[in-house]
């Protein structure tokens, strides 16, 4: 077993016993749920709206070398910079050149999944180099040295009273405030670091390939803020998040939006193609956009796994899992967690380290009819874990124990032989550990359904 799949199973052990985490979990759900339908009812024809973006995005990973180029090429002759980096080295390396160039001692970031990704906060902490988170979910995640917890909603498991009791101890803020008055003290603290900060970073929410431009989208104005008052504009993104033209974004963003968090659109909607211009009253004076791979260009070369290039990274199969709402976010240990990290994690990290998380799974169909662009992530999780068993990535004793179930349940003499006393014994031995220390096992009835029907039917 992989040091990373016992820290998967103790993590998970621990939260799945937490009724206080599930208690607060389970609210923030229940509360997406409520705003979702009620932003679903923009769409005359939902299931059409997902079809039709589905086919768009299939178009652009199916021709994604062309839409890049495209991008590039337009980008760049509006005085961009477009970086290709083939892996997290890469990325890190590229930014923190950009960084020296300009003299940067802090760096103002709005969310971004991809930085989580690369872990780019902690390797510019490594290198003298404030990065500071400007969403208050990152900005709440980062002053308790966390990671986020959602991929939309990163600190969604802690109640106003945990950040609360957080601004604190850590920003010396008065006990007891409102959410509205906490808005306010993480306001204070960032407006200062907006004017201070040589660079800003974002993600890219969309790459446009017809216009060269990148389209991010937002609630908060912080990505703004990261892109306005810095000279230098750093956006780093994965390289699947290309779509062919500025027009799919009447689909995309009231998609986007619904599912991310029940709006019919989001309050920020921005698209950027390049630097400030002579014309231009504010934006950056320089803008550079890193390509990464990381992985990705291998998930794109099989023909199963590349449907999961088409995320659009709104959280909605997260939020529909039954597992992520048992476990939480951190117990995955990885940038993306839910149905969605258990599918690329193992493909961005190694299938080998990571191939449990697609075995943590009840392979429930709700995340498939919660995404947006219709991943079929059931399909997606079966892939990965046939190709750890073809890969042999699975040990002896599993592959002897799945032989002899097998053998079992395809014989009704072998499944008939032992007695239901014997049976019993087996299933407290094998699972009384386990499982069977908070669960109830089940009892085998003392004739199987097969005996029945002979001795009724003849």
């Amino acid at each position: 077993m992989q040091q990373t799949e016992k820290i998967f199973l103790a993590k998970s052990e621990v939260k799945a016993q937490d009724l206080d985490h599930r208690r607060k979990i389970n609210f923030s759900i229940k509360q997406y749920d409520n705003a979702f339908q009620k932003g679903r009812l923009q769409f005359a024809d939902m299931d059409t709206a997902r079809e039709r973006a589905k086919n768009v995005k299939w178009r652009a990973i199916e021709n994604l070398d062309k839409y890049l180029e495209q991008f590039e090429r337009i980008f760049t002759s509006h005085g961009g910079h477009v970086i290709w980096a083939e892996n997290t080295e890469d990325a890190r390396l590229e930014i923190l050149k950009i960084c020296k160039a300009k003299n940067a001692a802090t760096v103002v970031k709005s969310k971004s999944m991809v930085t989580e990704e690369i872990q780019l906060n902690d390797f510019l902490k490594e290198n003298n180099i404030e990065s500071i988170e400007t969403d208050l979910g990152e900005f709440i995640q980062q002053l308790d040295g966390e990671p986020p917890y959602h991929i939309v909603s990163p600190a969604m498991h802690k109640s106003k009273e945990d950040i609360a009791k957080l601004f604190h101890e850590t920003l010396q803020a008065e006990s007891g405030l409102t959410p509205e008055q906490m808005t306010l003290v993480a306001r204070a603290n960032l407006r200062q670091k907006f004017q201070e900060a040589e660079i800003g970073i974002t993600g890219a929410n969309f790459i446009l390939a017809d216009i060269g431009g990148i389209a991010i989208t937002e609630n908060e104005g912080n990505a703004r803020l990261s892109t306005t008052f810095p000279k230098t504009h750093i956006v780093l993104t994965g390289i699947e998040k290309v779509l062919p033209s500025i027009n799919d974004l009447g689909l995309f963003w009231p998609l986007l939006a619904t599912y991310g968090a029940g709006q019919n659109l989001t309050v920020y909607n921005t698209i950027f193609t390049g630097p400030r211009k002579e014309t231009e009253i504010d934006g950056p004076d320089e803008m550079y956009v890193i390509l990464l791979d990381n992985g990705r260009a291998n998930m794109l070369a099989n023909e199963v796994i590349r449907e999961s290039l088409y995320c659009i990274r709104c959280g909605a199969c997260l939020n529909a899992s039954p597992v992520y709402k048992i476990i939480g976010g951190h117990a995955y240990g990885t940038a993306y967690p839910g149905p969605i990290g258990a599918v690329i994690t193992p493909h961005l990290k190694g299938m080998k380290e990571y191939k449990h998380l697609s075995y943590a799974s009840p392979l429930s169909g709700a995340p498939t009819e919660a995404c947006p662009v219709k991943i079929n992530l059931l399909e997606l999780l079966l892939e990965n874990r046939h190709e750890a068993v073809e890969s042999h990535l699975t040990d002896k004793s599993e592959r002897l124990i799945w032989q002899l179930w097998k053998r079992i349940n395809l014989s009704r003499k072998m499944m008939n032989l032992p007695n239901n006393r014997t049976k019993n014994k087996t299933i407290k031995k094998m699972f009384g550990k386990g499982w069977g220390e908070r669960r109830d096992l089940p009892d085998f009835a003392p004739r199987s359904f097969n005996q029945l029907w002979k001795e009724r039917r003849g």
